[in-house]
């Protein structure tokens, strides 16, 4: 009991296991910087070998032992794991540690519902959340308890509580797809609307925190909120964006950011977020520039554009952080090309901070609009919505 007294609420231990993947963060920098996303803190890391998963603990009775000690060393009140875990893995763990123990798509739900501010936003997350619960059937959120009413809830005589919950969870699920539903087609009707005007539809994408929200406040002059942290933006903005160059307006839309091992649940139950890409007649993939894994982000963000059918769309690369960049580093052109999945896709380099670069890429994003003119003047920029994502 004493032990438990003094463990630090909100202190973790992240656990990381390499089984010889190329894109393994061995230094579990990213997992901190989803710990600290959810208002954790990171008191200690660990890493370790195999050659596949344990069956029973995922990394070992040896290793748990380890983690257990090492938990008990720093206070922690639970260990995150960098994988996914099963939920016999998360039970077994919890039984041999005796502690909490997450896993990396439990820490990405957690801070996906602490940021959606919108209604859609909300019901995405809570039936993402609900999608994961349902595999664990863990009480953990007794918001199910008293979301649930209506009769027959209490179950029948000699109903056993695994039964009620998972009856439970799937009643709560059932009515989450409805309610979306009815969000979704309003947000179809919004965007017919904007195809019957044939507005050029421009969508921002890009691994979290490449400074997605900052460039499209430098672009349109907006308010949007922007933070150097993992998921700062959620809820979908979108935005009339005059081109002076091409006379004409186009739709900008500011996305949430992609990250690697996105869960699955967050991906279907983000399809009418996500359908803004898909829609859009230009992908401007932003690309920290400052970031040494680079690469694999854009890597991650390709798979992800597969994965919801918009990776036809065409795209304009736009690294940025060029502040940020060391003299030796910085490109000898501000504008030049980049071959991806071979094809030669146009690249542009600049700093949404400082605003070096952006006058290039208004000029780009003109001349790949098109020569039409608008009639509405550059003071007609106004807000067409934020939506939830």
């Amino acid at each position: 009991m004493s032990e438990l007294i003094h463990r630090q609420e909100g202190a973790a231990v992240l656990v990381g296991v390499d089984f010889g993947l190329p894109h393994f963060d061995s230094e579990l920098e990213e997992l901190g910087l989803l710990a600290q996303t959810a208002g954790l803190t990171p008191v200690a890391r660990l890493t370790c070998k195999r050659k596949a998963p344990d069956a029973a603990l995922f990394v070992g009775s040896g290793k748990a032992d380890e983690i257990k000690e090492l938990a008990a060393m720093h206070q922690a009140s639970e260990v995150i794991f960098d994988q996914s875990l099963s939920p016999a893995q998360q039970r077994n763990l919890e039984r041999q540690l005796d502690i909490a123990v997450y896993d990396r798509t439990f820490l990405i739900l957690e801070i996906f519902a602490q940021r959606a501010r919108s209604h859609e936003g909300k019901l995405q997350v809570e039936l993402a959340r609900l999608q994961y619960l349902s595999t664990r059937l863990v009480r953990r959120w007794s918001h199910l308890e008293r979301q649930t009413g209506g009769a027959g809830v209490r179950g029948g005589p000699g109903e056993k509580q695994i039964e009620l919950d998972r009856r439970m969870i799937s009643e709560s699920i059932k009515r989450t797809r409805e309610r979306l539903a009815k969000v979704q087609k309003q947000r179809g009707t919004q965007r017919r609307q904007r195809e019957r005007r044939e507005t050029f539809n421009i969508s921002l994408v890009g691994y979290t925190n490449a400074g997605k929200s900052s460039l499209f406040n430098a672009l349109v002059k907006a308010r949007a909120y922007a933070a150097d942290q993992l998921f700062a933006t959620l809820d979908t903005t979108t935005r009339n964006l005059y081109l002076g160059d091409a006379k004409r307006q186009v739709s900008i839309s500011d996305t949430v950011g992609f990250i690697r091992d996105l869960p699955h649940g967050l991906v279907d139950a983000f399809k009418a977020t996500l359908q803004e890409a898909v829609d859009a007649d230009l992908l401007l993939h932003l690309i920290d520039a400052s970031n040494p894994h680079y690469p694999e982000q854009m890597a991650e963000v390709q798979s992800v554009l597969r994965e919801i059918g918009a990776d036809t769309v065409p795209q304009l690369l736009v690294f940025n952080k060029l502040d940020a960049l060391e003299s030796a580093q910085r490109p000898l052109h501000l504008q030049d090309e980049m071959e991806i999945d071979g094809v030669q896709v146009p690249r542009i380099f600049l700093s949404a901070k400082s605003g070096e670069g952006v006058p290039l890429l208004r000029a780009e994003l003109a001349r790949l609009s098109g020569s039409v003119a608008d009639t509405m003047t550059p003071a007609d920029d106004t807000e067409l919505h934020d939506a939830a994502l």
